[in-house]
């Protein structure tokens, strides 16, 4: 079937952009690479492949500005100019990258891309500096096939062709290497066939030094002589493959070479790129069957409440049975397809703490690991944002000056980690400096000044609750106003994308040896297991995962400490919260059996205080309309079997409102049958 022309546009615009942030990505991580080694010959030569792909995928596009731009910087990156000016080269690139983004985002939007000339001046001035004759260079080629390759020398050798190794190299007064390269190509052709290449025939331009696997019929001499091209060639290595490596066995010669390589070509076309949106509507689509699912138990539990003797219920229950072990097993595979390694979240802050700590005139290392670990492709897109403020705030705020490391007996290279793993079913990532720490009575005493809190309730928060005031709007502990920081937004986004995503935050800092920063969040944002309750006849949820324990309580256990109540939970003093105050009841019956909930919230515990359990159950969460509830105390809702709506609960908000420093009489807020109203 042949697309209409417009949709072959389409897809291919998007196929370009999502390719080109790619290859802007790989830019940025071998810059930063080549700024740390300015003389590796390597990087240089990736980087200049990646410039190629990029200039020649913009051409047949049609962005000629960024083909051109692209063309330029190519002519400039050679390990020669690495060798000589490593580190200006490397400050080029990262430019280069900046560059490209910004006319990526004019391309995509339909605008006028941005003007090339300032990058096209450093390219210049770089490309004047004068270059000593560059050295002999020695070929050391390793031939260091994959297994689909060295499959194909096999089945070569097994058709009774000579297979040999070749390392080719430019000769450094070749003047056109696209021109030599299509050379060696067609005299590659003219006496056999290629096998294997290092890199990709579309690279060979890019390279210094070429590798390939060649089958020919041809004596080596006579290889030799078509191959060294003068001008073009300036080395050639002629390995002949050993037979014992290259031909099989005679029995073997006329199946297992074909079956083998076969097997790894269709292994090789075994990926699809599929767009999000449709995978999208398989998790949506296998969430409506987990509604279904419910459905139909409550139907069967209804039958068989009505039917105790009826044997159509063993039935039934069985169908149930295998219906829900094939349901879970779609659930978890349409699931694993969204799910991507957080490495894809953590390459994109190397370039922020380098250009950050420039700025600061600071020396800080940036460390990783767990970047293995899977998270829904949803989350790792949505976390960018939040986490550059945080790694932002290590460097600016949490993080000394040398100076200041010095005196303090500390390197005066800083470091900030990430870290990511998995735990239950949730995944956390932190991010950790080796920095001066947060003074949680500075925060508290910033927070009296600035009329967070009043003195009187400051004086009954505990310095970790204190620390709490740093996600408040408008806070911020930084001395001045900088072009980075101090303006007091960072963190109240950084908590409200957390919240949005169902997760939760918490820090752990300590004076003079630095600070952690550890998010809480859930696999996947479309189905989670959920706690169920009512309070005032309202059914609510919270995620299972931040269950620790459930008590049954006396309403005298209950007391008030300054402006919160709690209760004491063996050795600890629990924070109580009543979602009561929601729908403005104050009243208590001391007489009254209480459900507590006890939850985890980042690192601390808190008490919810429910009227009714209603039990644990599968939730497939949905995003609601802020016209129907605008509260952020309701992050999503659940549709049961029954066709109830369970509103899923904000419990860092509830806390927030109505535990941390709140009113004895807090006013409040207006809720109709849909939800709550701020």
């Amino acid at each position: 079937m042949t697309l209409p022309h417009d949709e072959r546009g389409f897809e291919m615009r998007a196929l370009f952009f999502e390719s080109a942030a790619e290859l802007l990505q790989a830019l940025n991580d071998d810059a930063l690479r080549l700024e740390l080694h300015p003389s590796d010959g390597e990087t240089v030569r990736a980087i200049r492949r990646s410039v190629h792909t990029l200039k020649g995928d913009a051409a047949v596009m049609g962005f000629h500005e960024m083909s051109e731009l692209a063309h330029e910087l190519e002519d400039v990156l050679a390990p020669e100019t690495a060798s000589f000016n490593g580190a200006e080269l490397a400050a080029v690139v990262l430019s280069a990258a900046d560059m490209f983004d910004a006319m990526l985002a004019a391309y995509r939007g339909g605008l006028e891309p941005p003007n090339g000339d300032p990058l096209r001046s450093m390219i210049w001035k770089l490309g004047q500096r004068s270059l000593p004759a560059a050295p002999v260079l020695v070929v050391h080629p390793n031939f260091g096939w994959s297994e689909y390759e060295q499959a194909a020398l096999e089945d070569a050798a097994a058709r009774g062709l000579a297979v040999f190794n070749l390392a080719i190299t430019f000769a450094s007064e070749c003047p056109m290497r696209d021109a030599g390269a299509a050379m060696l190509r067609k005299a590659l052709d003219d006496c056999g066939e290629v096998l294997a290449s290092s890199p990709d025939a579309e690279h060979w331009a890019s390279a210094q030094t070429i590798e390939l696997s060649f089958a020919t019929k041809e004596p080596e001499a006579a290889i030799s002589a078509k191959l060294l091209v003068p001008g073009v060639v300036g080395n050639l290595v002629i390995q002949e493959v050993n037979g014992s490596t290259a031909a099989p066995t005679p029995d073997a010669a006329d199946f297992e070479p074909v079956s083998k390589l076969a097997k790894l070509q269709a292994a090789s076309k075994n990926t699809l790129r599929v767009d999000a949106g449709r995978v999208d509507a398989i998790l949506n689509l296998v969430g409506e069957m987990v509604i279904a699912k419910s459905m139909l138990h409550q139907a069967i539990t209804e039958f068989s409440r009505q039917h105790p003797k009826d044997p159509l219920r063993a039935k039934l229950a069985d169908a149930l049975a295998f219906q829900s072990q094939v349901l879970k097993g779609l659930q978890r595979a349409a699931m694993q397809v969204r799910m991507v390694p957080v490495e894809q979240l953590f390459r994109r802050f190397p370039r922020l703490v380098r250009d950050v700590a420039q700025q600061c005139n600071k020396q800080i290392a940036l460390e990783t690991s767990g970047q293995d670990t899977d998270l829904d492709k949803a989350l790792i897109d949505a976390l960018g944002e939040p986490l550059g403020h945080l790694v932002r705030n290590a460097v600016a705020h949490g993080i000394e000056s040398p100076a200041e490391r010095r005196a303090a007996g500390k390197t005066e290279q800083g470091r900030v980690h990430m870290n990511a793993f998995h735990q239950g079913n949730q995944v956390v990532i932190e991010v950790s400096d080796d920095g001066r720490g947060i003074d949680s009575n500075l925060v508290l005493k910033l927070a009296v000044e600035r009329g967070f809190v009043t003195a009187e309730q400051a004086s009954h928060l505990a310095p970790d609750e204190a620390l709490e005031f740093i996600f408040e709007p408008g806070f911020s502990t930084a001395g001045e106003v900088t072009p980075i920081s101090g303006r007091g937004v960072g963190m109240d986004v950084v908590q409200a994308a957390v919240q949005k995503l169902k997760g939760t935050i918490s820090v752990d800092t300590h004076p003079g040896k630095g600070t952690t920063f550890q998010l809480k969040l859930p696999l996947t944002l479309a189905i989670l297991r959920g706690m169920m309750f009512r309070v005032h006849d309202r059914l609510y949820a919270v995620p299972l995962d931040s269950v620790v324990e459930i008590l049954r309580s006396h309403e005298t256990d209950i007391v008030r400490a300054g402006n919160r109540e709690v209760m004491q939970l063996r050795d600890d003093l629990l924070t109580i919260v009543r979602l009561r105050r929601m729908e403005g009841d104050e009243t208590t019956d001391p007489a009254a059996r209480i459900f507590v909930l006890v939850l985890t919230v980042g690192a601390r515990k808190i008490g919810l205080v429910v009227d009714a359990l209603v039990g644990e159950q599968e939730l497939v969460i949905k995003p609601l309309d802020e016209h129907v509830v605008a509260s952020e105390l309701v992050s999503g809702a659940s549709v049961l079997g029954d066709g109830t709506v369970a509103l899923v609960l904000n419990v860092s908000e509830a806390v927030r409102r109505f535990a941390i420093a709140a009113p004895l009489m807090p006013t409040p807020p207006q809720i109709d049958t849909c939800g709550a109203t701020a």
